[in-house]
């Protein structure tokens, strides 16, 4: 369980979150568990529970109710269908939806219209695109990438500002995997960034090769699949808001696309996104999507429901 005053101070619900929750297909044991942080969150005058959600967006989130055959990615929960039906018979609700998009990158002509409507949006809007290099060439840029993060994500669903101390642990945990190929930042006429895009090759067969751990003996099937893979994961996207209609997503898209292609890339699934995030959703109009994955934000409120009822889970 986790007390987010931050989150209870912005958005105003008295809600406790849970997070890294995994159980058998036992009623009782999902019920023990949960009812333990219901029964503390209201010993902390709370009002709800809400999850799986973690300390701020950037964290695992949302329960996977869709779409259990499909491979996962490596920052996202994997969970058992049934997990669905206990969450419902212990009295949670759907609060909120995410959705994974697998994305088929494009064929020549696709490329080439993005291409040139990239173009036309440097030359309109003095957009530029900052040269990476090396991973180090990102660490000039790295406060003001999360600065727009927390300005660009702050209306979605429990978000809350990333502090200083967790954007020097997520650097520390993700920098090393960074390729420059998959990263783009966009300046706009005022030199100051106008959005970026981190996209990482999947790490998902290496991790099912490695059987989840990160052990040195295994530590080369991340590597290699660090710089040879024909699957990216679309971790983050972030354009200030006054420039979202200024080309600035085509810039980026272009960029990202062209380095892609290079390599060999064939396809790309994004990170979950609110399945009202339209505009997020509208960058991909130009491609071959579909809806491989969904997860769901479950919330309990501690008035609406009785203390002694339990529904049969199914199985």
């Amino acid at each position: 369980g986790i007390i987010s005053h931050s989150y209870i101070g912005k958005w105003g619900n008295k809600y406790a979150r849970f997070g890294w929750i995994d159980f058998i297909d036992d009623i009782e044991v999902s019920k023990a568990l949960l009812e333990t942080v219901e029964e503390w969150a209201k010993g902390n005058g709370l009002e709800g529970l809400h999850g799986p959600l973690g300390f701020c967006d950037l964290d695992k989130e949302g329960m996977l109710i869709e779409g259990f055959e499909e491979l996962g990615t490596f920052i996202t929960i994997y969970n058992f269908p049934y997990y669905m039906k206990h969450m419902e018979a212990l009295g949670y609700v759907n609060d909120a939806e995410w959705i994974e998009i697998d994305i088929t990158l494009p064929e020549t002509d696709v490329a080439q219209k993005v291409s040139t409507l990239a173009q036309k949006a440097k030359e309109k809007y003095n957009l530029s695109v900052v040269p990476l290099k090396k991973s180090k060439d990102v660490i000039p840029y790295i406060k003001e990438i999360f600065d727009l993060l927390n300005q660009g994500y702050e209306h979605l669903y429990g978000v809350v500002p990333i502090t200083e101390k967790q954007i020097e642990c997520y650097v520390k945990q993700f920098f090393s995997f960074l390729n420059t190929d998959y990263i783009c930042i966009v300046k706009g006429e005022d030199g100051k960034i106008a959005g970026f895009g981190i996209i990482m090759p999947s790490l998902s067969k290496a991790a099912q090769k490695s059987k989840g751990r990160l052990f040195p003996t295994v530590f080369i099937n991340f590597l290699n699949a660090i710089k040879k893979n024909d699957t990216l994961d679309l971790y983050l996207v972030a354009i200030r808001p006054e420039l979202r209609s200024k080309g600035v997503p085509y810039v980026m898209l272009n960029e990202l696309t062209r380095s892609a292609l290079k390599n060999g890339v064939v396809r790309a699934i994004a990170s979950p996104e609110l399945e009202t995030n339209h505009a997020v959703q509208s960058m991909w109009r130009s491609y071959e999507t579909r809806i491989h994955r969904r997860r769901r934000c479950y919330l309990k409120l501690f008035n609406n429901f009785s203390e002694n009822k339990t529904e049969p889970v199914e199985s």
